[in-house]
């Protein structure tokens, strides 16, 4: 949505828009997209709402709320078009028949969505009928990959969102934006993330900072914002559930040696996902991890210049390696199951986390048997 050349009250529409979206729909069925300003077009099922308040604290959303329900009362059916002065307009419209799949409908972020683990992650979960925002520091590569999956799956799949998970206005931002586009969110996946190896005696502050960074604060950072749509849709439809992954790792279940910047910001997304767990149950917010293996073909390991292969040949990580090959057998050799973790593993322990209804806080591992819960 490009609304940089409009002034709106950016809260207050991200407010409204949840609450339209389960009115609209218990089963959160429906799409509620916001514009800024008065409409361009006519819709002979409008609402019309003639209220100056805008301030979210003293009466602008009751207001909204209460004359939503009127309106449904005297006509029997919900408006298709809501015109808030002072504010914008949104477009509700359902979306029972417009996807398909096991995650039909679901508004879902994913964060680092633009490559890697992220990347395959938006493409499984639109290919089971979600809606899609590719949310990454890299806004060209996430807008290639929106534009591959609307080509794919449809038009309105996917939208691409800058954002930098570790600032915390680019975060709200990011969130806003998934709301005033499909009305509010279901999925939160926080893939984002970044790795430094080395040792105790090598590793900089400014690397161990920035790891932590990345990988812990934005994870906080990303469930705050994320958390607060998805309680105004549970306010309005007790009962709904939505769901926070963060992807963790497997070493965020051991140490792992000269990477402990990576491992020790795992460890405690960990912590945050039993805590933020207990406390977000209360708005229907399920808070899971799942723990991948290696994705040893991915670009996080095998990127010629920065990926992990050569990363741990370099620091000696791997005792007795001579070329990235050696680094590969040595982690190949260290699973049971005989590879390296690929997409599909994590995006069917994905799908399970949300469709399970009776699980939250915990750390699933999806690690070919490398690490085994005890």
């Amino acid at each position: 949505m490009n609304d940089q050349m409009v002034e709106f009250d950016r809260r207050l529409a991200c407010s409204i828009a949840p609450r339209l979206r389960m009115h609209c729909s218990k089963e959160g069925k429906a799409i509620v997209t916001f514009m800024p300003g008065k409409p361009d077009f006519e819709a002979e099922d409008t609402l019309y709402i003639d209220t100056g308040d805008t301030d979210e604290n003293s009466g602008g959303i009751e207001s909204v709320e209460a004359m939503l329900i009127k309106y449904v009362s005297a006509m029997g059916r919900m408006p298709s078009l809501v015109v808030v002065r002072d504010l914008g307009h949104f477009v509700l419209s359902k979306a029972d028949n417009q996807k398909s799949g096991r995650l039909a409908g679901r508004i879902s972020i994913v964060t680092g969505g633009a490559q890697g683990f992220g990347r395959g992650i938006a493409e499984a979960m639109a290919a089971e009928g979600a809606l899609i925002v590719i949310a990454d520091l890299n806004p060209d590569g996430a807008k290639r990959c929106a534009d591959e999956l609307n080509d794919i799956y449809g038009s309105n799949t996917a939208i691409a969102v800058a954002v930098d998970v570790s600032d915390e206005y680019s975060v709200e931002r990011m969130v806003q934006d998934t709301v005033l586009a499909f009305g509010g969110l279901d999925v939160l996946v926080s893939n984002a993330g970044v790795l430094i190896a080395g040792s105790v005696s090598d590793m900089t502050k400014e690397h161990f900072d920035f790891v932590t960074r990345v990988n812990y604060t934005g994870y906080f950072l990303c469930t705050k914002y994320a958390a607060q749509p998805m309680k105004i849709q549970n306010e309005v439809s007790p009962g709904y559930l939505t769901d926070i992954i963060e992807i963790n790792s497997k070493s965020g279940l051991e140490g792992s040696n000269k990477n402990f910047a990576y491992a020790g910001s795992k460890f405690g997304g960990i912590g945050l996902t039993q805590s933020f767990a207990m406390e977000l149950i209360e708005f229907g917010i399920k808070v899971n991890a799942i723990c991948p293996g290696n994705l040893l073909d991915g670009p996080l390991w095998s990127d010629p210049e920065k990926g992990l292969f050569k990363q741990y040949l370099d620091s000696g990580k791997v005792e007795g390696a001579k070329t990235i090959s050696d680094v590969r057998r040595f982690y190949e050799n260290k699973v049971p199951m005989g590879r390296g973790c690929t997409t599909e593993d994590v995006a069917r322990a994905i799908f399970y986390v949300i469709e399970q209804k009776y699980e939250t806080g915990q750390a699933i591992p999806v690690t070919g048997g490398q690490v085994m819960l005890k």
